[in-house]
């Protein structure tokens, strides 16, 4: 089987340094949709770097190499096809806020091998930490189609009972046609996201947007228009990928206010609002 789980369970850690500054910061901002209108104040702050604030997001790119989602292939008792993996659910733990240029050491681990039959699912964990002490701790479900079926524990369910009423704000966010070629330069070459022939034969009629892209910009909704821009009051941020986005389409993001907590659905409007984002919680301040 191409996925060895005990093995993958008892490897140690992969350490290694990485190291971002401004540039990679505002190039993944723009990324994600930043800087509309450009000279928009509240874009400002995330587009200039004389007063530049960083979306606790980016450290899903920090550091400019593969994403969670990629580098956990190359991680022991894992050998399998990138075509068929899929990114199942992502989540975000801020111990301090992110500076805007800075060194730390990475590790990665998987933490978990679940078996959903005709999938199986890893959990890796990205632990980043810097002469000051942890930084960030990230949590990635990945499936992988075709390997599950080998009678191991499937493992907790990702899904919340879905909020209560109507929510307090709706937004929508247009994204570029262009949009997955300029996010892909934070790091993530996923040919998914960029060439139709690799596409078609992962099942897309055409390329989709990164999944970690939709979770940036859906952040970036929530503290502009909840948490008043300030990206120092995000604790926390998990969701689950209910679906995929193409290029150049328009998601709407509906917020449901709680006490310390944002819940968020994200939709896809030019499809019937077909579900992009679900069980979403983002946790502040």
């Amino acid at each position: 089987m191409p996925i060895d789980a005990a093995k993958a369970l008892a490897a140690a850690p992969r350490t290694g340094g990485i190291a971002w500054d401004h540039k990679d910061v505002l190039l993944y901002h723009l990324g994600i949709g930043a800087g509309v209108p450009a000279t928009d104040p509240g874009e400002l702050r995330y587009t200039l770097e004389s007063r530049l604030h960083v979306l606790p997001s980016f450290a899903t790119v920090a550091g400019g190499g593969p994403p969670g989602v990629i580098g956990a292939l190359s991680l022991p008792g894992v050998d399998v096809d990138l075509a068929r993996v899929l990114h199942g659910g992502q989540s975000l733990t801020l111990h301090r806020p992110l500076p805007a240029e800075g060194t730390a050491t990475a590790a990665d681990r998987i933490t978990a091998v679940h078996d959903k039959g005709e999938a199986a699912v890893l959990v890796t964990r990205t632990e980043v930490t810097d002469a000051n002490g942890p930084l960030w701790t990230s949590d990635a479900r990945i499936f992988v189609r075709g390997e599950g079926g080998w009678g191991g524990d499937r493992g907790p369910s990702a899904r919340l009972d879905p909020p209560a009423g109507d929510p307090d704000r709706t937004v929508e966010r247009h994204l570029r046609e262009d949009q997955a070629l300029l996010y892909r330069l934070s790091g993530d070459w996923n040919p998914l996201h960029a060439d139709p022939r690799f596409a078609r034969a992962a099942g897309f009629d055409r390329p989709v947007l990164h999944g970690l892209c939709t979770y940036g910009v859906t952040l970036k909704a929530v503290v502009d228009t909840l948490l008043d821009g300030d990206v120092t009051r995000v604790r926390a941020y998990a969701t689950r990928f209910a679906g995929v986005v193409f290029p150049g389409e328009t998601l709407r993001i509906r917020m449901w206010r709680g006490e310390g907590a944002v819940r968020v659905a994200v939709s896809a409007v030019e499809r019937g609002d077909a579900p992009v984002l679900a069980d979403t919680v983002v946790e502040h301040r």
